[in-house]
């Protein structure tokens, strides 16, 4: 009997997990056959929903490139997004480190407000954000979205990297220190080598945070060439109640691509990282 279980334990484990997978996964799916569906089959109320049924098309694909801006979009939210994770890291390691190991008075009151601000909704900051941008003349520019995005990545990158480092054994810095190596000495060469899932996971999120934000596009980008995919697919495939189903749901399967390869390879560290400075 023992011998029984043990061989069908595997099988258990996969059929308890089976509904999750299907859960997590059918809005992926609807998403990629919606945009492969025909525009008749797709609005036709006698049409099988869960799969194609008349053929193949890739039409709505066609149409995004030919009738939208969308590869300038799609470009526009990968540079605004690359440089806003790489500023928010940058500053976030920094300020993570120096709150998780500098004692000083009013360290944990700063650890905690810089998560507190994360909270804030990004409604209330857009009004004050547009001064900044004005100031630096980045108005109706893509560039203005990286001052915004900074503004929620910095925090919860700070959160979850202060975590991280007080997971790091004190006494390889103690070590260091005896060793004649400086602050300085020590972040770059033995903190950040040892950081790096925790880093990688902060980039993640932060990332994934800038690709999907809408309210700053929309608030700072009324020009057509300077808007990213979350203002500009609203505003050309979304027209009062009329919603183009076929050309959004290739846009969102096409948008979903590098936020999967990116998680597809740093998982690893993703993990790692993740379970690292959450548990501290």
């Amino acid at each position: 009997m023992r011998m029984k279980v043990k061989k069908l334990q595997p099988a258990l484990v996969y059929a308890a997990l089976l509904p999750f997978v299907v859960f997590s996964l059918f809005p992926f799916y609807w998403m990629v056959i919606t945009s492969l569906k025909k525009k008749a089959e797709l609005y036709s109320l006698t049409a099988n929903p869960f799969y194609v049924q008349k053929g193949v098309t890739w039409e709505n694909f066609v149409f995004l490139f030919k009738e939208t801006l969308f590869s300038l979009w799609y470009k526009n939210s990968v540079v605004t997004s690359l440089l806003a994770t790489i500023l928010s890291v940058f500053v976030s390691v920094f300020a993570a480190y120096s709150l998780a190991r500098l004692k000083f008075r009013g360290s944990q009151f700063f650890g905690m407000a810089i998560f507190l601000s994360y909270l804030v909704p990004p409604a209330l900051l857009f009004v004050s954000l547009s001064e900044v941008i004005n100031f630096f003349r980045l108005a109706d520019s893509a560039f203005s979205l990286v001052v915004a995005y900074p503004t929620f990545a910095i925090p919860f990158s700070t959160w979850l990297l202060m975590g991280y480092f007080s997971s790091i054994p004190r006494a390889i810095e103690e070590a260091a220190m005896l060793d004649g190596a400086s602050h300085f000495q020590i972040i770059f060469r033995i903190i950040f080598p040892l950081a790096i899932p925790g880093i990688i996971t902060a980039a993640l999120f932060s990332f994934t945070l800038c690709w999907n934000c809408l309210i700053y596009p929309i608030a700072f980008i009324s020009s057509g060439p300077e808007k990213v995919l979350t203002s500009g697919l609203i505003a050309d495939l979304i027209r009062g109640d009329v919603f183009y189903w076929g050309p959004l749901m290739a846009a969102a399967t096409l948008a979903t691509v590098p936020i999967a390869v990116i998680y597809s390879l740093s998982m690893d560290y993703f993990v790692s990282g993740l379970v690292q400075g959450a548990v501290k």
